[in-house]
């Protein structure tokens, strides 16, 4: 079973994050910039303490007439994140995904954020594991293993 962690290796780890007290506005630029959906919440005593992601901004300025420049991003970010830890599996992180209907998982070691598992990153793990034992299978049907 593929852990987070064996994930992470290969796509790496860099975790862009923002704190609370940054502009929306902020978050979105960073966001575009970087070409991920979502961002850790992370405040001075590098606590995570929220996410924000487009959909935040969607729903929470772009459709309440807001200004992503006048708002903070602790006023709109979603608080209470569900993570995982870096030995969790990517089934477990999918359970997530399909209960909660979210798109991003922070990935936690202790109480640092070490990665960001998005919904891709599973998704395309899922299948590839799928596909090498759907290869392997075959292999052992047709006698050539």
């Amino acid at each position: 079973m593929v852990t987070v962690q064996q994930v992470l290796r290969e796509k790496g780890s860099t975790v862009w994050s923002i704190g609370p007290d940054a502009t929306v506005y902020e978050a979105v630029e960073m966001m575009a910039e970087r070409t991920v959906g979502a961002l850790p919440v992370i405040d001075w005593a590098n606590n995570l303490v929220g996410i924000i992601s487009e959909r935040d901004y969607t729903r929470k300025i772009v459709l309440r007439d807001r200004s992503s420049r006048a708002t903070k991003v602790r006023e709109i970010m979603t608080p209470g994140v569900l993570h995982v830890s870096p030995t969790a599996s990517i089934d477990e992180c999918m359970m997530l995904i399909s209960e909660h209907h979210i798109r991003h998982l922070p990935v936690v070691d202790g109480d640092r954020v070490v990665g960001m598992m998005s919904i891709g990153d599973v998704l395309k793990t899922i299948i590839t594991e799928k596909q090498s034992l759907i290869e392997q299978l075959e292999s052992y049907i047709s006698g050539t293993a």
